[in-house]
C-alpha cells in the first residue's frame, strides 16, 4: 500500500492501470488495495471513462485524500498574490 501511496504523492491523480503498470502489481491486486485505502478515506477514488481516438477506456481514477501539491515556480498573477 505505501507504494501506492508514494506514487500518487509523486505523480499525482492516475489511472488503476497506470498504476498497476508503475509498481509491478497485477490490476486485480491494486484495485483491491485501492478499495482498502478509500475505505480508509487516504485516497479519492472514482470510476472514469475517458475516450482516446475513439477508444473507450475505463478504469478508476485516484488521488491522494487532502494532499495539495506545491505551487508552481514562476510569476503569479495580480489575483493570485492579492489570495495570499
Amino acid at each position: 500500500m505505501n507504494e501506492i501511496l508514494q506514487y500518487l504523492k509523486t505523480h499525482g491523480e492516475r489511472l488503476d492501470t497506470e498504476i498497476a503498470e508503475a509498481t509491478g502489481l497485477t490490476l486485480a491486486k491494486v484495485r483491491t488495495l485501492l478499495a482498502e485505502l478509500a475505505a480508509k478515506g487516504e485516497i479519492m477514488a472514482c470510476h472514469s471513462t475517458k475516450f482516446d481516438k475513439g477508444k473507450k477506456i475505463e478504469g478508476i481514477s485516484c488521488r491522494l485524500s487532502g494532499f495539495i501539491p506545491p505551487a508552481a515556480p514562476g510569476r503569479k498573477s495580480k489575483s493570485q498574490l492579492k489570495l495570499s
